[in-house]
């Protein structure tokens, strides 16, 4: 399939790039139907923004212990939740008894 280079503007800042033939065949190689809506630079400053978000923490009281703790996640109603102590202790590793 032969692809030519398409100009294309961004949505975020309206600058116009350019959507090489190169980056169409490998957005047809990955099975990516969609033409990119950002430009190199709003591409970059969105993908920092979601990984450097800090989370929240929210205040809990441990299911174990009962102490007040902050956890950086929204806890679910139905799971319990643990400070940072009773968390490692629940994770480690049990010894098995053999009968």
């Amino acid at each position: 399939m032969d692809f030519q280079d398409k100009t294309l503007h961004c949505r975020d800042c309206g600058a116009a790039f350019v959507f090489t033939a190169g980056e169409q065949g490998f957005y047809l190689e990955k099975g990516l139907m969609n033409e990119p809506q950002r430009c190199t630079n709003c591409r970059a400053n969105r993908r920092r923004e979601r990984t450097s978000g800090e989370r929240e923490a929210t205040a809990i009281t441990c299911a174990s212990c009962g102490r007040e703790a902050t956890v950086p996640f929204v806890p679910r109603l139905d799971r319990p939740v643990y400070c940072n102590d009773c968390f490692s202790t629940q994770r480690a590793p049990r010894a098995t008894v053999s009968a």
